[in-house]
């Protein structure tokens, strides 16, 4: 998601640059088609730069129009990724209530959920790695699960519309009459 967000904002710094680049083109055209009218009147010539300033100014319109698509798209993007870990952060919370966990528990837990394996989980808290795998052992009984992966997947589960997955059998059949 950072990946995204960093193109999202390296595209719109270039489109302001460019937006801003033709602007400043079309107010020159602009400023040089109404002095050679005034001094020469209508030409070829300036019928011609006049109809390259007017696509210009339709280059800059459609510039600042995909730079505030641009500027909506990121927007719209941090406020998914924003309920995404609202969603999350209330599951595991629900959850670990749920199972009952002991504040250590829950910790614990939580970088357990993160991709930490004992050891990783010892250091950071400063205890003993055998302390962590009791207590990792108490979670997955208190959650139902054997397993870290299995603790993972029951949180993804939560997550995932129950009905995105239906087993072969249950999907509905074509008419083969």
């Amino acid at each position: 998601m950072q990946e995204r967000r960093r193109s999202l904002e390296r595209r719109a710094v270039a489109t302001t640059f460019l937006v801003i680049l033709q602007s400043v083109a079309a107010i020159f055209f602009i400023a040089d088609v109404a002095g050679d009218i005034a001094a020469d009147g209508w030409n070829m010539h300036l019928l011609v730069e006049s109809g390259a300033t007017v696509a210009l100014l339709a280059g800059v319109g459609f510039g600042a129009l995909q730079l505030r698509w641009l500027i909506l798209r990121a927007r719209l993007d941090e406020t998914a990724v924003a309920a995404a870990r609202g969603a999350m952060s209330d599951l595991v919370r629900q959850r670990f209530l749920d199972w009952q966990l002991t504040a250590a528990e829950a910790d614990v837990a939580l970088f357990a959920l993160k991709g930490f394996d004992a050891a990783e989980i010892a250091h950071l808290r400063g205890a003993a790695s055998g302390t962590i795998r009791a207590q990792l052992a108490r979670i997955y009984a208190k959650a139902g699960v054997h397993s870290q992966v299995g603790l993972i997947a029951l949180m993804v589960e939560d997550l995932v519309d129950g009905d995105a997955i239906k087993p072969a059998e249950a999907k509905p059949q074509g008419n083969n009459g």
